[in-house]
């Protein structure tokens, strides 16, 4: 008796277990980023999906840790491009200052205050492992980017790099809340951006400012 053939077409291939994942971590993201995540429901997503509630839960069983995948997700690719931007060859400092400032611009754009507000009052152990990796990721591409600037001539010799990071690291954990961004009137992405721009172009030798 001659096989059953199945009535998927062949052009289609069947979703992988790590598909299935990535489209809801995607999913999750665009909501959760934008609007927080206590005004999206697991069955909301599973529903805009397509999906049963049983095959939805099976991947992640509760928002907490599907919560912390999309912040898995969302930094392990500013980690990716940061990385990418001092990676570059026959690129100057000042250059890849300007293109490290885009990026943190477009990622941080992405981030809404509500979302902040909903990690830090819904599960504020997720916001210290995010706040700590963020801390790594300014000390390793930040960190290198200024060395190379210091040795181009580019970076003050009478600041250690290790505390221009600290600066910043200690003037991000102050601004970049609810509460602050809220009485300053700010986003997180025009906050972060005149921080990076108030600390860096203070690191900046005479050499690396623009002539008048």
């Amino acid at each position: 008796m001659p096989a059953k053939k199945s009535s998927r077409p062949e052009s289609l291939p069947i979703p992988t277990d790590a598909a299935v994942s990535q489209r809801i971590v995607d999913a999750a993201r665009k909501h959760f980023l934008s609007h927080g995540f206590r005004a999206v429901t697991m069955d909301d997503l599973a529903k805009e999906l397509g999906m049963s509630k049983k095959t939805f839960y099976a991947f992640f069983s509760s928002k907490t840790a599907l919560v912390q995948a999309v912040m898995e997700q969302k930094v392990e690719s500013v980690d990716a491009d940061l990385g990418s931007i001092v990676s570059r060859k026959h690129v100057s400092f000042l250059q890849a200052l300007e293109s490290m400032l885009i990026c943190v611009q477009r990622h941080t754009e992405e981030v809404r205050p509500s979302f902040i507000r909903d990690i830090r009052r819904d599960a504020p152990e997720l916001f210290e492992i995010f706040a700590k990796r963020r801390a790594v990721m300014m000390e390793t591409h930040f960190g290198r980017l200024l060395r190379d600037g210091r040795r181009a001539g580019m970076i003050r010799h009478d600041i250690p790099v290790k505390m221009i990071i600290e600066v910043l690291l200690g003037a991000t954990a102050a601004i970049m809340n609810p509460i602050k961004m809220e009485e300053l009137g700010i986003t997180p992405k025009t906050g972060f951006s005149a921080i990076l721009r108030l600390v860096l172009e203070g690191a900046l030798t005479d050499k690396a400012r623009p002539k008048s």
